[in-house]
């Protein structure tokens, strides 16, 4: 038999999920590790490696330490890994 609810019985109380962050790492949505540049030609064009620390002259930021890494940052630093092994 079905337990009857009482007038003064409250409802369940809504439960939030617990949120963790992702993680430290290059993968999107966890924390960078480290600062990512690359550096930039005379055409303003991403050439080289990426680097940890700014390689001097003219550089781009792909990421900066302890933020997220970002779709676009990931396919910028794919990018440099695919023109790297192909050269």
């Amino acid at each position: 038999m079905a337990a009857r609810k009482t007038p003064d019985e409250q409802p369940q109380a809504a439960v939030r999920t617990q949120e963790y962050a992702a993680g430290v790492g290059w993968e999107v949505g966890q924390t960078a590790p480290d600062d990512a540049y690359r550096a930039l030609d005379d055409h303003s064009a991403p050439t080289g490696p990426v680097v940890h620390s700014h390689p001097g002259g003219h550089a781009r930021l792909i990421v900066a330490k302890d933020a997220v890494v970002t779709e676009g940052a990931r396919r910028e630093l794919d990018a440099a890994d695919t023109e790297q092994a192909e050269g």
